[in-house]
């Protein structure tokens, strides 16, 4: 970093014409100058000016070093006047992770939006529910949904989220509706069915908890489809809320036990998250301030 200032120096010293006009451009002593000029000149091992009482010239090697300089200088200038521009206004590509039913039915829909507010963002939503890196995949913004957050991570709450069940009315119509989690037993009840989400419910009300064994005919690894099956008068679905929503809001299937909370530390709140550092991209400031505003 020393020599860079000493690169600038030498430069300015150049397009002054000489050691007291580089000074008083920069602010500095003439002496302060001409040693930036010889720790550069030490550096690089050869003499870069010709000094004579009356005139400055270059030698071959200040000739090279000279356009080097220049063009050190014309990059930094390049990236300050990109950093003010980033500073300015939201742009440039925004990469998003999200899981794949969330993103679908909940973050996807509130994009258009956003990209009206900031014409100069592109969004790159990939939807996956692995939990990716955000450094080695290049992700600018994650969706995480969980009690607890790996360390290491800045997070904002964008939401919360539940687990719940539901049914059709058909099924209802022909199997009847719980009146306990006990009464899940007679059922068949569709979830998950991979890690913590195994048939082994921790249910619990304002008055008691119950844990229940459920018997699974069938597993699916994506709630959505869940959702399908649900619809299609297959049993009871367990999902997630946002996965429901819609088919609650039109009546296509009702809610069950709706008194009873699932514990599962997948549910809580939705966080988005971040790479910490002293700067957050302003992209990425302005979609996390969207999202939490909509």
């Amino acid at each position: 970093m020393e020599m860079l200032n000493e690169m600038a120096v030498f430069a300015q010293v150049v397009d002054s014409g000489g050691f007291s006009a580089a000074a008083r451009h920069l602010g500095v002593a003439t002496s302060a100058v001409s040693r930036h000029v010889a720790r550069l000149e030490a550096h690089l091992g050869g003499r870069l000016l010709q000094r004579t009482t009356r005139s400055l010239s270059l030698t071959e090697l200040g000739e090279q070093v000279h356009a080097a300089c220049v063009r050190m200088l014309t990059t930094a200038r390049e990236v300050h006047v990109l950093a003010g521009s980033y500073r300015a206004r939201p742009n440039g590509v925004l990469r998003v992770s999200a899981p794949i039913v969330f993103g679908q039915v909940w973050l996807a829909p509130r994009l258009p939006g956003f990209l009206d507010l900031h014409p100069d963002v592109d969004v790159r939503l990939t939807l996956t529910d692995r939990t990716i890196d955000l450094v080695e995949d290049g992700i600018d913004l994650a969706i995480r949904i969980a009690r607890e957050l790996a360390p290491g991570l800045a997070a904002r709450p964008l939401c919360q989220m539940q687990y719940v069940l539901v049914a059709s009315q058909t099924y209802l119509a022909a199997h009847g509706a719980p009146d306990a989690p006990e009464d899940l037993l007679r059922h068949r009840c569709c979830y998950l069915g991979y890690g913590q989400f195994d048939g082994h419910w921790f249910m619990r009300s304002s008055e008691r908890s119950a844990s229940v064994d459920i018997p699974a005919r069938i597993t699916i690894n994506n709630s959505g489809a869940i959702m399908a099956l649900v619809e299609a008068d297959g049993g009871i679905g367990l999902v997630p809320d946002f996965a429901a929503q819609a088919a609650l809001a039109c009546g296509r299937v009702k809610q069950l036990l709706p008194a009873w909370t699932f514990d599962t530390p997948y549910a809580g709140a939705v966080h988005a998250v971040y790479t910490p550092g002293r700067h957050l991209a302003l992209k990425v400031r302005a979609l996390i301030d969207y999202l939490t505003t909509t």
